[in-house]
């Protein structure tokens, strides 16, 4: 009887542990595959719903968006072994986003990149936006007021099918400076398989200037820890010239060839091998390139506007936009000055030099440079930009 007991009890032991072993299963987290935790992303703020949503192609490309700053978070594609590779820079936690004042994977608004000393004329009135960019004196507005901009609010979200992200915000008249009350949505989808194409879209009560883009950071290799990794990714950049930027980054005006100087990237190159640091422009960007580049596709979104591609994994993106130019900015400022020991998505930590960013946009500063494209948007009027990323193996 007593062995019976004992045989009884051993058993009932044996079915709770694997109950509790079967309980502790059912909570674990469904990772995305990027490693991401949804549960990580899940948040209020000032009464608004943030989460993470997963848009998943058909040839297994994987785009993780919070809705947070309209952020790409994750973005895995196939790489030359069929493996999927992690190729932007981000958190893997909401908490990070609102801690750290970073443009990481965000949908910038309302106007992306500088304007000088955050003032601009606009039907004979003068704006002054909030100066969030400081260089000794000069103090410029820069991606829409940062830590108040749109990468740094909610959008209402609407996923509409596996492959289509709506994000939606609403920008008061006034805020940051900015003239009119806009209603602006980005649109993330994949498309054709390993494309992410971006579509922004905008209507204003009163005039105003708009300039949306997104900011991933991308390294195709997939190893965020090499040191100067960005730039050992292959770079072409389809344009004759570029704005020339002054030591704060706002452009001179000054249109500039790139012809014989370490700005031209037509040929398809390895960035460190064709950068010169002691050519003035990189000099006054830190030891890289920060600066816009006036595409020759003239708002033809089916030319390729640039590429990019890694060796390593074989991975080659191509760019496509209407817009007139291209930012190319290969993290200058990126792991140093105190960030060197920040723990970025994954546990890694982002050296200098890691990444490379290719924003679309009009060009910096052209709201006071009437003689470049313009960023005027009037009521009745509809601002729509679009930029595509497609992905494929080399």
């Amino acid at each position: 009887m007593k062995a019976l007991k004992a045989s009884i009890f051993g058993f009932g032991a044996l079915m709770a542990l694997t109950m509790m072993s079967c309980g502790e299963a059912q909570q674990a987290p469904e990772l995305t595959a990027s490693g991401l935790n949804p549960a990580k992303f899940d948040t209020v703020v000032n009464g608004d719903t943030v989460k993470l949503y997963t848009l998943k192609g058909d040839k297994g490309m994987e785009v993780c968006i919070t809705n947070y700053g309209g952020r790409v978070v994750s973005l895995m594609v196939p790489d030359k072994n069929d493996s999927l590779v992690d190729v932007v820079l981000g958190f893997d936690n909401i908490a990070q986003y609102m801690e750290k004042t970073t443009d990481y994977g965000s949908s910038v608004g309302r106007y992306a990149n500088r304007i000088n000393m955050g003032k601009f004329t606009l039907n004979g009135e003068e704006y002054q936006l909030k100066q969030n960019d400081k260089h000794d004196g000069r103090d410029h507005c820069l991606h829409g007021g940062g830590d108040t901009g749109w990468m740094n609010q909610v959008y209402k979200a609407e996923q509409i099918d596996d492959q289509t992200l709506k994000l939606t915000i609403v920008a008061e008249d006034g805020e940051n400076g900015f003239p009119g009350t806009v209603v602006a949505t980005t649109t993330y989808k994949i498309v054709d398989g390993n494309t992410l194409d971006i579509t922004w879209e905008a209507e204003t009560d009163k005039p105003t200037i708009i300039n949306q883009t997104n900011h991933n950071y991308y390294n195709l290799s997939g190893d965020f820890e090499e040191a100067e990794g960005g730039l050992k990714q292959l770079l072409m950049v389809n344009a004759d010239s570029f704005t020339v930027a002054d030591d704060s980054y706002m452009p001179t005006g000054e249109i500039r060839a790139v012809e014989g100087t370490t700005m031209d990237l037509r040929t398809e190159h390895v960035i460190i091998d064709g950068l010169d640091r002691e050519f003035d422009q990189v000099k006054n960007a830190n030891g890289g390139y920060d600066h816009n580049w006036c595409l020759n596709t003239k708002g033809d979104d089916t030319q390729v506007a640039a590429t990019l591609y890694s060796p390593k994994t074989g991975i080659f993106m191509e760019m496509f936009t209407n817009e007139p130019g291209v930012q190319v900015y290969t993290g200058n400022f990126q792991g140093i000055q105190g960030e060197e020991n920040v723990v970025r998505k994954l546990g890694k930590h982002y050296p200098q030099y890691i990444s490379v960013c290719l924003e679309s946009q009009k060009y910096p500063d052209s709201p006071n440079h009437p003689e470049w494209p313009s960023p005027v948007l009037n009521p009745g009027e509809k601002y729509y930009s679009h930029a595509a990323y497609k992905f494929s193996i080399k």
